[in-house]
């Protein structure tokens, strides 16, 4: 009664700011400050080259800065992320947990860093956190659903794209501005320092540092570590001995840090830089594993991760035209990445990537209404796995992929189109393994800007995704999932008809947007748990299965206060994936349960205050093999204090979780012995020059 109570509140809320500004909303035209919170001209770089505003975007997209993004800091991208509308997360402890949209993740899901891939092996496995971190990031932009025109056929799911900055694009403002933080977090004893310049140097030169630093101890849960479905199953007859653990999750510390620096040349005719960075991050994996070795006797220990990478980027921009082309961008990246999987502090396994990474994009001059860009994209990634427990061959992955992207504006409808063509192969030399892979997808969509801020539109989409060498090449033990990984290398390509209506609002009292999605797969590659067991572990086999997801996600937001002294808003949100292998009319593993959000907001002169809650549905819709999870109701509150008017200080105080909660997500393949964190104070100060 409680959690249906409490869906009832949050849904009220949301429908109730639609219903209190719709008076306001019929009599009021937008105008360009008619409220602090609407985004009109925020730009989604990631959507779009020719420069999309995202009330103009077809697809879904969200995006995260200033205090929004300082108050999303966490130790991990999934955690800071996972409260976007149709975003969640892997949930893999405090070192690792990689986002997941629309109940996509691992290679669906393109993490980038300035528009590079992350270059990592996070899309292996959920316990292999990406290398980098959002403590110096400047902006976070999400993309939901297919943007594989842009970005590649490993991003069918979405993109996610870190703007860290690292290489300058434009002077500062009085020849240096910067920032430093420091925080800390209760529920792990969390430290954190982090601090960034540019600074003009002397000519036309712009000089990039930064750094972070971050340590926490085992984290804190509300109740037992194994979920009370996981007990009862078990039927423990000794219930509070020691193996039934509760309150501090062992194995879960970690140590993150961070480093970079980038040079810049900026003149009237655009710019060029570089930039060198490494990232390191120690964590721990806290769940037991076990497995039987070459003898067949049990072996256990809790598993640690070790990883760093070592990257170099290069990025430039050409605003000249030459023939019908005005802009041209370019952006590279190399990184030299090496993961360890300790065991009982013996390295058991290693993961070695090397790869790069590099794009080019031009943008068309207007013709008419025309607008449109081109570009190709190419990447190589060799990745090895050394060790007793290795379960992947050695492999090479090329990528090579060309695309356009056009736009024809006939107001009050816009029309847009495009398409990409990638080739790829993956070689594995060890086990004569050599398979090529052509992909095409292409995507049309129609828009129609109804007055008044209002903008309807659909977009039909194919999209096409070749396996990777983890799908096709896996076998063997993998401690760190505590699973035995098995491939199959004839998996072919899978393709995805989709189609996505969205219906949006800027400007005004109210903003907000309805996404509603659709996507039917050909083929679709999964990772399920077959019941059989090998090693003592239970066997994860690669599989193809007709599969169709949908799902919506609505957003919204009202300023229901306004005066001199106060502005008061209210925000909601709800969102809901259902995903089903159609072959054998089932669900598929490891999909979102529905949510839904609302947050009430204050803001003084000096002094901004939000509270919201959460509130997840129970998950009964599983796969085989897997349990349920119960719903939850978590509550958040922030509070920010600038203490000096004309000084960039922020003083940030958060309570995360403040009743204490037991949330499983059930996305992660851990759910069942390790909830997320308990309740959390945090306390950061930031300072920007």
């Amino acid at each position: 009664m409680r959690t249906d109570k409490a869906l009832v509140w949050l849904v009220a809320a949301v429908i109730g700011s639609a219903v209190a500004a719709a008076p306001a909303m019929a009599q009021q035209a937008p105008t360009a400050d008619s409220s602090a919170h609407d985004r009109v001209e925020e730009i989604i770089v990631t959507a779009s080259p020719i420069g999309a505003k995202r009330f103009d975007i077809l697809q879904g997209t969200s995006s995260l800065s200033g205090e929004a993004l300082d108050r999303a800091l966490s130790t991990t991208l999934g955690e800071a992320l996972d409260k976007l509308p149709g975003l969640s997360q892997t949930a893999f402890g405090s070192g690792a947990s990689r986002p997941i949209i629309r109940g996509q993740g691992g290679d669906r899901i393109r993490i980038l860093s300035g528009g590079i891939g992350s270059i990592d092996a996070s899309s292996t496995s959920p316990d292999h956190a990406p290398a980098l971190d959002l403590a110096t990031a400047k902006r976070v932009e999400v993309v939901r659903g297919p943007v594989t025109l842009l970005y590649g056929n490993n991003a069918v799911g979405g993109v996610i794209n870190v703007l860290d900055g690292r290489i300058p694009i434009a002077e500062p403002k009085d020849g240096v501005d910067g920032f430093a933080r420091i925080g800390v977090g209760s529920n792990a004893d969390e430290r954190s320092l982090a601090a960034g310049i540019d600074a003009r140097l002397d000519g036309p030169f712009v000089l990039h540092l930064d750094g972070f630093y971050r340590q926490a101890d085992d984290y804190k849960v509300p109740g037992f570590l194994e979920s009370k479905v996981l007990r009862e199953e078990e039927d423990h007859e000794h219930e509070g001995e020691e193996e039934e653990a509760k309150g501090r999750v062992d194995n879960s510390d970690l140590t993150q840090k961070g480093a970079t620096a980038g040079l810049s040349y900026l003149g009237d005719w655009g710019f060029l830089g570089v930039s060198a960075s490494r990232f390191d991050s120690n964590y721990g994996v806290p769940a037991g594993h076990s497995h039987e070795g070459e003898e067949g006797e049990a072996e256990e220990g809790p598993v640690r991760i070790d990883l760093g990478q070592t990257r170099l980027d290069l990025m430039g921009e050409v605003n000249q035209p030459y023939g019908i082309f005005e802009t041209t961008r370019v952006r590279f990246g190399w990184a030299d990445y090496e993961h360890k999987e300790l065991e009982g502090g013996e390295t058991g396994t290693r993961f070695l990537n090397k790869g790069w990474e590099g794009r080019i994009e031009m943008v068309q001059r207007a013709m008419g209404n025309l607008s449109g860009a081109v570009g190709v994209q190419a990447s190589s990634r060799n990745f090895e796995a050394i060790g007793d427990e290795a379960f992947l061959p050695p492999s090479d992955t090329d990528q090579m992929g060309v695309f356009t992207l056009q736009r024809l504006d006939l107001a009050p409808f816009a029309l847009e189109g495009g398409v990409r063509l990638e080739r790829q192969n993956v070689t594995a030399g060890s086990v004569d393994f050599d398979r090529d892979f052509t992909t095409v997808s292409v995507s049309a969509g129609a828009s129609r800007q109804l007055g008044d801020g209002w903008m309807t539109g659909v977009t039909l989409s194919r999209t096409q995704r070749a396996p990777n060498a983890e799908e096709l090449l896996s076998d063997g033990a993998h401690l760190a999932t505590s699973t035995y990984e098995r491939g199959d290398g004839t998996l072919g390509k899978e393709t995805g008809l989709g189609v996505e209506a969205t219906l949006k609002k800027s400007g005004g009292p109210v903003t907000g947007s309805v996404n509603l999605f659709l996507t039917d797969y050909d083929k679709y590659i999964y990772e399920r748990l077959t019941g059989a067991e090998e090693e003592g572990l239970p066997v994860a086999q690669f599989s193809a299965t007709d599969a169709r997801f949908w799902g919506f996600e609505v957003e919204a937001e009202t300023t229901v206060l306004r005066n001199d002294q106060v502005t008061v808003t209210l925000d909601g949100g709800v969102d809901y994936v259902r995903a089903t292998d159609r072959d054998n009319d089932t669900p598929l593993p490891r999909i979102p349960a529905l949510s839904a959000r609302a947050g009430l907001g204050f803001e003084l002169a000096t002094v901004a205050a939000r509270f919201e809650g959460v509130w997840t549905d129970k998950q009964k819709r599983i796969a085989d093999y897997e349990l349920p999870t119960n719903d939850s109701m978590v509550f958040n509150a922030s509070l920010d204090w600038h203490p000096i008017a004309d000084r960039d200080i922020t003083l940030l105080m958060e309570l995360r979780n403040l009743t204490n909660e037991e949330v499983r997500l059930a996305t992660s393949f851990l759910k069942d012995v390790l909830p997320q964190p308990g309740r959390d104070f945090r306390l950061s100060l930031r300072a920007g020059f």
